[in-house]
Parts: structure tokens; sequence; C-alpha cells
């Protein structure tokens, strides 16, 4: 059992950044794999990105693509999604969820956080 506490969202201006942090409790959290996913008002959820369980490998969607960097502190048990050059289009509550299978569907991942919204104003 995995539990997931996403923090670091808040209200930012255009082109600024955020840090959003993923904390798990468990001791197998380091086995599993990350995915940040966002959902923004009428609109349905989104992949964003993941990372492996070593942290060597990451995908990022094509619209955050250059701007979000995931990342991930085992010994921390936290999975980081750094954010730059945020834009309006970015605003959405952003979720962490965690799997045993490498993927970009939302409903392959078995634990999920509460989410932490983000808000980017023009």
């Amino acid at each position: 059992q995995v539990q997931l506490v996403e923090s670091g969202g808040g209200l930012v201006q255009a082109g600024g950044s955020l840090r959003l942090s993923c904390a798990a409790s468990g001791r197998t959290f380091s086995t599993y794999f990350v995915a940040w996913f966002r959902q923004a008002p009428g609109k349905e959820r989104e992949f964003v990105a993941r990372i492996t369980w070593s942290g060597a490998s990451t995908f990022y969607s094509d619209s955050v693509k250059g701007r979000f960097t995931i990342s991930r502190d085992n010994a921390k048990n936290t999975v980081y999604l750094e954010m730059n050059n945020l834009k309006p289009e970015d605003t959405a509550v952003y979720y962490c969820a965690a799997g045993v299978r490498l993927t970009i569907r939302d409903y392959e991942y078995d634990y999920w956080g509460q989410g932490t919204q983000v808000t980017v104003s023009s």
C-alpha cells in the first residue's frame, strides 16, 4: 500500500516557476513507477510526465516537454515536478500517481494523491 501527498501548488504569473512534490509512504515506493497528471476545469485528466523506479528514464507530454522536469529521490520517498516558463494553459489540479506499469494511461496507475492546484495568471 502506498499513500501519496502532493504539495507545492499555488498561484504564479505566466513565465514563472513552481516545484511540486509528491511524498509517499510505504517501504516499497522505490519499486513503483510514478507519473504526474493534471486536470483542468471541464477537461479530462491528462498525462504530464512519468519516471521509472530508478529515475533513469523519463517521458513527457508534448505540451510540457522542455519546460517541466520530473525527478525522484527514493531516499526521501519523494517525486518532484519542476515547472518552468509556466503558461495560463498549465492551470489545473496536478496529481501524482504510482503503479507497477510504465505507462501514460491514468487507469493503469494504482495509487493517487489528492491533488494540488496550480494557477497561472496571464
